[in-house]
């Protein structure tokens, strides 16, 4: 959606200041590109072809433009181009003709999920990520961006604004359900269309130590999964499945767990399936509360569940998104 769009990986690096010989890759998996970026390293790394990366992912949803499409030739006398909604478009599966809200209306039907459900969870999002704002927990990982303000003066931007610390479960109860009459979504227990970005450096323990660098964290691997696309938010349950079974692990050996919150119902229909303890996941609240920039997900969930595990002294976490088509990814961290 802009100019550096298309080139994005590649300029990224050069405007950072990575020398230009140094190759980039732009990686699209949708929900879990900021995870696959983390992944996809990795695998250079293992495979020998690297030491060292820079990974993560952006997205500015706000940005997204209204398509007019076949007029690249002109259009006929009396013909008005249709516009598209580029963002409406991309958040619609055209392989099952429904809108990511009504994939998670599925699971709040399969799992049995209620109107009540929903609304708690929602409101306990929004209360957990404004105690940790408010403690100061989001410090460390937030990088704050001088901005330019009125009459040439400067904005220090430092704090997510997509929090509403006051919702409650009275005031979730006003809101309009828009996609299913009779359902449980409504704008409050939806991820915020947001902008947003997240990075992580990534490189190997012989390279950390040869340059004297004190690592957040290790990778111990991963897991990706398809699965039905009409219930994609499901994702996570199957891919934390393959990698607990690809690493001979099991869901008791973690301490803490991140799974973004697409919808109110995707989450609490995963933490039904896997059986996930409440107190120990998203415990400073989650997309919901912070917004959800497709790309960027993935890194900041992982680059926050290395502070948070850092923080709480405990070992193991697992980070998880739902992607869109149907699939899931997971990542297995630990503390260095």
């Amino acid at each position: 959606t802009s100019p550096d769009a298309i080139y994005l990986a590649r300029h990224v690096g050069l405007r950072s200041g990575i020398p230009q010989l140094v190759p980039a890759l732009t990686v699209n998996r949708l929900c879990g590109s900021g995870f696959q970026a983390v992944v996809d390293a990795a695998l250079e790394m293992l495979a020998g072809h690297s030491e060292c990366a820079l990974v993560g992912g952006t997205e500015s949803m706000s940005q997204a433009p209204h398509i007019a499409r076949g007029i690249r030739f002109g259009v006929a006398l009396g013909k008005s181009p249709k516009l598209e909604d580029s963002l409406w478009e991309a958040l619609t599966d055209s392989y099952t003709g429904l809108p990511m809200a009504m994939t998670a209306e599925n699971l709040a039907t399969k799992y049995s999920i209620s109107q009540k459900d929903v609304d708690e969870y929602s409101v306990q999002s929004q209360k957990r990520f404004a105690a940790a704002q408010e403690a100061g927990r989001f410090a460390d990982e937030i990088a704050p961006m001088d901005l330019p303000g009125k009459k040439g003066t400067t904005i220090q931007f430092a704090r997510d604004e997509h929090n509403r610390p006051d919702t409650t479960v009275e005031s979730l109860s006003r809101l309009p359900k828009v996609f299913k009459k009779d359902g449980v979504i409504h704008a409050g227990a939806a991820s915020g269309i947001c902008d947003g970005a997240a990075a992580l450096v990534l490189a190997t323990r012989q390279f950390a130590e040869r340059k004297g660098l004190k690592p957040l964290g290790r990778l111990t691997g991963w897991g990706i999964s398809g699965c039905d696309p009409s219930i994609m938010g499901i994702g996570p349950a199957p891919a934390i499945r393959r990698a607990l079974q690809r690493h001979e692990a099991k869901l008791s050996d973690f301490d803490l767990f991140e799974v973004n919150e697409a919808f109110a119902p995707q989450y609490l229909a995963v933490e039904k399936d896997l059986g996930l303890p409440r107190d120990r996941t998203n415990v400073d609240g989650g997309a919901i509360a912070v917004g959800h920039p497709l790309a960027a997900s993935g890194a900041r969930i992982t680059a926050h569940l290395l502070y948070e595990m850092r923080r709480r002294g405990v070992r193991r976490g697992i980070g998880s998104a739902c992607i869109g088509g149907g699939q899931g990814i997971a990542l297995l961290l630990e503390t260095a």
